[in-house]
């Protein structure tokens, strides 16, 4: 049965419970992937302190190539648990539930929401409930190397003539439907990451939006190799490589949006360099007269790893016999999983040293120490552009300097990149700040249930989302390097040494 969002709460509430009611609690549930952690009901007596939580969130999404971000799903619902019992949360008043599609999610959160009304979800209904709900998205299999939380902004066309389009748009009706129901029957909703079009929840959780993983890596670039002190004379050698899914099967808008705004966001950076004259493309995909509508002139399909390379090979001109290697300052990857990639090409190309390289005053062994609690690292400047050799008989100079390693960014955290950051090969990845926000999500859920202020909590913001101003959580995204890997990842324990190859 699919429910839209024009029918009255009270109507809706009555064409649930008539559906629900028929059958035993949860047999309104498909079946499907969706998971229940709650314990059993007779120790989920909800306190009058804390109240209950149910938690609605995809499952992982998987890669083709198998590499692990720390951005995953299983990896922050199980904190945001941890962190609710800390908090008060008794275990028998939370309740997870994943997914896999749209569709099961919303009937799941539909059935959850009835019966909990109907007094069959918990022994106590007269406890405060808050509902943390991440909705799924579809996206392409490019997309997925960011992780599982980069927003993905969930919209539909209610009137489409196409099968599937109308399957999708029923189901995410269904779900909005069924959180307003909750929002009519007094319980609290948290959205995480991904919104619904014309929804607004009592607070919404943003995660890193497209536009922003791009402008993060540009400005980290930008930052690293001085270009404000760059001039016309020697500019700075830098290439994107833009990562999409060009034979995806579905919309055309949908496959490239995330890549679109993440080109706008580069090149919200990188625009003014380039007019300038202070950096250029050694493939000339990027020049003075580029826009941020130009993204296609960088990007490639990138679902396989010899694309990646070859993509980076042929911007380069090389081969398997040129010993004129091209020189190269820095790589705007996207991603780790391209970061990788085009980490080991550039090996192949014969590209020598490391990011740190850079500054001379970090070496990679003054590095490893850092991190392993041996001694601080102590940063001094960059030094100045390096200017082109004035004899032209110095060739081997000239291609020892163009084969020194370029930076390289990335974005993900994959672990497999963890080794890459500390020997120097990729510069920087980032993620969310997981552990804080499993941490902001428990304090608010728990703050809903009882005194409903959250004024007072420092992490809170406001934002519009969906046309209203709405109660935000707001972390700063982790930008990883080198020289903070131990504070950022190590310490934390999002990594462990191992996982940093050391």
């Amino acid at each position: 049965m699919i429910l839209h969002r024009t029918i009255p709460a009270k109507r809706l509430l009555a064409l649930l419970a008539s559906v629900c009611m028929a059958t035993a609690m949860g047999a309104c549930s498909p079946n499907g992937d969706s998971q229940s952690q709650q314990q059993p009901s007779s120790q989920s007596s909800a306190t009058a302190d804390a109240g209950n939580v149910a938690i609605f969130a995809p499952t992982d999404s998987i890669t083709i190539s198998q590499q692990t971000p720390l951005s995953k799903w299983e990896k922050l619902v199980p904190e945001i648990v941890s962190s609710l019992k800390r908090t008060g949360v008794k275990s028998g008043d939370i309740t997870v539930k994943t997914a896999s599609n749209l569709d099961k999610q919303s009937q799941s959160v539909q059935d959850y929401v009835v019966n909990h009304i109907n007094g069959t979800e918990h022994s106590s209904t007269k406890a405060k409930t808050t509902l943390v709900v991440a909705p799924v998205a579809e996206m392409p299999e490019s997309d997925r190397q960011y992780g599982d939380y980069a927003r993905h902004d969930i919209t539909w066309n209610s009137d489409a003539s196409d099968e599937d389009e109308q399957d999708y748009a029923q189901s995410a009706q269904r779900l909005v439907s069924a959180l307003q129901l909750a929002q009519n029957e007094g319980m609290k909703v948290v959205l995480i990451s991904n919104t619904l079009q014309g929804y607004a929840p009592d607070v919404y959780v943003p995660m890193t939006t497209a536009e922003q993983i791009g402008e993060l890596q540009a400005k980290e670039l930008v930052n690293k190799l001085e270009l404000d002190k760059a001039s016309s004379d020697a500019p700075k050698q830098i290439e994107v490589l833009l990562p999409y899914d060009a034979a995806d099967g579905h919309d055309a808008k949908t496959d490239t949006s995330f890549a679109q705004n993440m080109f706008k966001g580069i090149w919200k950076v990188l625009e003014p360099y380039f007019k300038d004259g202070k950096a250029a493309s050694p493939s000339e995909t990027l020049t003075a007269s580029t826009t941020k509508d130009d993204w296609r002139s960088v990007a490639f399909d990138s679902s396989k790893a010899e694309q990646i390379k070859s993509v980076l090979a042929e911007r380069l001109d090389a081969d398997k016999d040129d010993s004129h290697p091209v020189h190269l300052d820095g790589v705007i990857s996207c991603n780790d999983y391209v970061a990788k990639n085009i980490a080991d090409e550039l090996d192949k190309l014969g590209y020598t040293g490391s990011s740190a390289d850079i500054n001379p005053s970090i070496s990679i062994s003054g590095i490893v120490d850092s991190i392993t609690g041996k001694k601080d690292l102590k940063r001094q400047a960059v030094p100045d552009p390096a200017k082109t050799s004035s004899s032209d008989d110095d060739s081997d100079s000239d291609n020892k300097e163009n084969a020194k390693w370029p930076i390289i960014t990335g974005y993900g955290a994959y672990i497999s990149s963890m080794p890459n950051i500390v020997n120097g090969k990729q510069w920087m990845t980032a993620m969310e700040n997981r552990k804080a926000l499993a941490d902001d999500i428990a304090q608010t859920c728990v703050r809903l249930n009882t005194s409903g202020k959250l004024s007072k909590l420092g992490f809170i913001r406001s934002a519009t989302v969906e046309g209203k101003k709405i109660t935000t959580i707001h972390e700063e995204t982790l930008a990883i390097s080198a020289d903070n890997l131990k504070k950022t990842l190590i310490e934390p324990g999002y990594i462990s040494l191992a996982d940093a190859g050391l």
